[in-house]
């Protein structure tokens, strides 16, 4: 069916009371790990099956008053340099977006599941603002920019954009679970958000100078979007009877060797995985804080290793970097050093990030919890990335959902084929 999105004109949500705290007229440092993140958007697309009453209006209602304990994220970046870039707390509010489509939740998401690779973001693109800062957010913009689109059935679908220099997965998670408690009636949040952290500021900026040299060091290209599932069979043969690594590794460990046999063609070649991981626990960052705190490791081995050899070898490989970062951090050096001939071109280097578990599950502004998590961004002008999100409320025993911009169009039948084989 030709799924439609009718939506309003975009307004401005401010908080509902005033702010008496200093940061009613202060401003928010950036860390060195909000540095490289301060104009980069990400997006996240909650599904949630059953209705709320007025949809709209009861988010609106909570989010208005979220940003009262969040009112950093009411405010602007601001800073004329990467080291002055920080959030002036103007409380000028974040913009939302009322929307409905012509369908169920479950028709869309057969659409979206069904479609040919690269079409399949039209639909899921219509779910957040359209006047979004797709390439990189400006000193004027808002943080944070919601669609909620309702649907025929009565479910319904929050669109969130937002600026990664403001909050990571972690933190934007806690700040949309904040909402829901609010939108729920509740009279305050669960948690008390933190958003400046003494420790954070005192890391060496090598720490995250490293990542950026990686983040920047692989020339960007038009990639191909999949939104494919590993097979939960597939997943537990990885992991054995008795598990000896988590879903995400072993998602890992097999979209890279999908993709390492597709794209490198000589077997003593390195190819590098980067993965993030929350690193709140190595840090020591005050509970509830909100800001910044993910740190990337590299996984290096040699293609022919990854794309043909012993699957736990290359799942070995990924748990010995994961198992390095607190010692890396201690060191100031997040990343370990790589030549310019490892980050010399898209085939040699994927990342692979991990949104299960880290909040977006736990969202609920009054029908339940969220269904299914998934994001989408601009193919051009990328890095290769996997994002692993949740799958359907009820289907988790089926696999792994994974949005793919890790190929390029020339490789993508030969990726989705060996996609199909496993």
């Amino acid at each position: 069916m030709c799924i439609v999105v009718t939506k309003s004109p975009p307004e401005i949500v401010r908080p509902s009371e005033p702010v008496t705290t200093t940061a009613a007229t202060g401003k928010i440092i950036f860390s060195p790990f909000d540095k490289p993140l301060a104009t980069v958007p990400v997006v996240v697309l909650q599904v949630f099956e059953h209705p709320i009453h007025e949809p709209v209006e009861t988010i609106r209602r909570g989010l208005s008053h979220a940003l009262v304990h969040y009112y950093p994220l009411a405010g602007r970046l601001a800073g004329d340099d990467y080291d002055d870039v920080h959030i002036d707390c103007t409380g000028e509010g974040v913009t939302i977006v009322a929307a409905s489509a012509n369908c169920t939740v479950k028709q869309l998401m057969r659409d979206i599941d069904g479609r040919l690779p690269d079409p399949s973001t039209a639909v899921q693109r219509e779910l957040i603002v359209d006047d979004n800062p797709a390439y990189g957010f400006g000193r004027a913009d808002p943080l944070i920019l919601m669609q909620v689109t309702t649907f025929t059935c009565g479910g319904f679908v929050i669109g969130v954009t937002w600026n990664h220099g403001a909050a990571d997965g972690f933190g934007i998670a806690q700040f949309l679970q904040a909402v829901g408690e609010l939108a729920r009636g509740l009279p305050t949040t669960s948690v008390i958000p933190v958003r400046s952290d003494k420790s954070l500021q005192a890391m060496s900026s090598s720490t995250v100078m490293a990542a950026k040299q990686f983040m920047f060091g692989v020339k960007p290209t038009t990639l191909a979007l999949h939104s494919i599932t590993i097979p939960a069979r597939v997943i537990n043969g990885v992991r054995g009877p008795t598990p000896t690594c988590t879903v995400f590794e072993a998602v890992a460990a097999v979209m890279w060797r999908c993709r390492t046999r597709v794209v490198m063609s000589d077997p003593d070649a390195p190819t590098v995985l980067a993965i993030t991981v929350n690193s709140r626990k190595y840090v020591g960052v005050k509970d509830g804080y909100y800001g910044n705190c993910a740190t990337m490791q590299m996984a290096v081995a040699r293609s022919g290793v990854v794309a043909d050899g012993d699957m736990m070898e290359v799942v070995r490989t990924i748990r010995r970097a994961k198992e390095e970062i607190p010692e890396r951090l201690k060191k100031g050096d997040a990343i370990a050093e790589l030549s310019k001939g490892q980050l010399s071109g898209y085939e040699s280097v994927l990342l692979v990030t991990c949104w299960r578990n880290i909040g977006f599950e736990a969202v609920d502004f009054g029908g339940g919890r969220t269904a299914r998590v998934m994001t989408t961004y601009e193919q051009s002008g990328v890095r290769p990335l996997c994002v692993v999100c949740l799958p359907w409320q009820g289907e988790e025993d089926e696999g792994a959902r994974v949005l793919s911009g890790c190929v390029t169009p020339h490789h993508a039948d030969a990726f989705l084929r060996e996609i199909a084989t496993l």
